[in-house]
């Protein structure tokens, strides 16, 4: 009886333990900045200049990039009800979790309640105690129209396993689970429980923002560049150096961050500074092949002065040779399997030797 009072209390005390478990998601360090994305799934049919407008997206040009639009897509181009967008988001820390720094702004129309904000304008991406929160509402229910507030989106600036990503805020659909948004990301089940701070999927909640990380190209920049940390996402692309260079992440290119020349004015610069490789005639985005090498004029960062930053990288293209049969690797390993089992076959043959004599 005392067991099974214990075995009670054990399973009580796990049972609540799995319970209290907050979804603890996009925590930040302070001091950090970085830009992080958020999916909108749109309430109605809109356009891709009113999608900008709510969110305050200052350049559309980083909208379009998100989504992988090209760069000459009209404002008018339009955003089907239920279809998600990414939107870019400058992310700071702010009272211990990300938050979207000071944008987007909204403002109060007749009728609007912050849930009516919260659910119903941004689709849950936040919840409206938030909104109190960082605006000092004292009474949620009393709101002004004309009023201004701050919608504080969810994001993060953390690393993930050691290494830099791009935040995510993932809006969950209904009847999803952590593994199906692990495969559709490509990351892992354990990565999403331990960065949301879940234990399974009856705490993933539909309509809710949720943390994923997403992998970056590797690139060249230098960490003395204005844009530094640069994180480029698979399938996106980004316009830096005051929009002179368009870097596009690709991971068919091997995780390697391919820039070019935008083509595009300037958004502060009276012109384009060069962009030429030292030593070399190759111009940023250039490629040359020699034998089985490419080499590539890399954009590798910008600063105040109007310069930009090249260096020559190189790849190889050459085929990997491998021994007939397979790696070396395999070989010994099929080696030792079959010495184990000769091994003990001779056991098993003296065993049944002894025991029948």
């Amino acid at each position: 009886m005392g067991f099974a009072r214990i075995l009670v209390c054990l399973l009580f005390y796990s049972s609540f333990t799995t319970i209290s478990v907050a979804q603890q998601a996009f925590k930040c360090t302070a001091g950090k900045a970085c830009r992080s994305l958020v999916g909108y799934k749109s309430p109605n049919t809109t356009s891709i200049s009113s999608i900008q407008k709510l969110f305050g997206v200052k350049n559309r040009h980083s909208l379009l990039g998100a989504n992988n639009l090209p760069l000459s897509t009209p404002s008018n181009y339009v955003i089907r009800e239920q279809q998600v967008i990414k939107i870019p988001i400058p992310c700071i820390c702010f009272n211990g979790t990300g938050a979207s720094n000071k944008m987007p702004i909204y403002t109060v129309q007749p009728d609007d309640t912050l849930y009516y904000i919260a659910n119903n304008v941004f689709m849950g991406l936040l919840k409206y105690q938030r909104i109190q929160q960082v605006n000092q509402i004292e009474n949620p229910d009393l709101i002004n129209v004309s009023q201004e507030l701050w919608i504080p989106l969810s994001c993060s600036c953390e690393k993930v396993d050691g290494e830099s990503v791009v935040h995510y805020a993932h809006w969950v659909e209904e009847g999803s689970t952590v593994e199906e948004i692990a495969e559709m990301f490509g990351t892992t089940n354990d990565t999403l429980y331990r960065l949301n701070g879940i234990a399974n999927n009856s705490q993933l909640y539909a309509e809710t923002a949720f943390d994923v990380p997403l992998k970056a190209c590797n690139s060249s920049v230098r960490e003395d560049s204005w844009d530094s940390p640069f994180l480029v996402p698979n399938n996106t692309y980004f316009l830096t150096a005051n929009n002179c260079v368009k870097c596009k992440c690709d991971a068919a290119n091997n995780w390697t961050l391919q820039c070019d020349l935008s083509g595009i004015k300037p958004s502060s610069w009276s012109t384009c500074p060069a962009m030429q490789c030292e030593d070399s005639s190759l111009t940023v985005g250039n490629t040359t092949a020699s034998s089985c090498n490419t080499t590539t004029c890399a954009y590798a960062g910008y600063n105040k002065d109007q310069t930009i930053f090249t260096t020559l990288a190189t790849q190889s293209t050459c085929p990997v040779t491998t021994a007939p049969g397979g790696s070396p690797g395999n070989f010994a390993s099929r080696i030792g399997l079959s010495w184990n089992y000769l091994f003990i076959s001779i056991h098993l043959i003296c065993f049944l030797y002894i025991f029948f004599n």
